[in-house]
């Protein structure tokens, strides 16, 4: 399980949704190995009296909030965080200056999915990768 948050200001991100969406679920499912149809993203588009970042950052400046069951290693979550700079510069022009990720990982029995607790669910794909 993966959900991805994605704040940042209504202007900059209001026409990108749907391309950055794409771009979000394709670095998941490459170093997640989730399945190509567990998609969960929620934007926050601010307007600018809501979302104060430093001066050193541009109106595209980005936060990721990636919320996962717990299990992946250190080198799939660093995968995941190398793909996501990459490719929102190369294919969204966002410069790394402009984005911030932060990865929380909760235990499977904290999440309620479906009807049951999240350890009681049985995946179609593994979450120790």
């Amino acid at each position: 399980m993966a959900q991805i948050k994605i704040y940042g200001l209504k202007e900059h991100l209001a026409p990108l949704k749907e391309k950055f969406s794409d771009v979000l679920h394709t670095c998941a499912v490459e170093a997640l190995h989730l399945p190509p149809d567990k998609r969960f993203h929620r934007f926050f588009l601010l307007d600018s009296s809501d979302f104060f970042f430093p001066r050193d950052r541009s109106t595209r400046y980005t936060i990721l909030e990636i919320s996962l069951f717990e299990g992946r290693s250190v080198e799939t979550k660093k995968q995941l965080i190398h793909l996501l700079f990459t490719r929102l510069q190369e294919e969204l022009l966002i410069p790394s200056q402009d984005i911030e990720i932060t990865i929380f990982e909760t235990p499977q029995q904290n999440w309620g999915i479906r009807g049951l607790p999240g350890d009681e669910l049985h995946l179609n794909y593994r979450v120790d990768v």
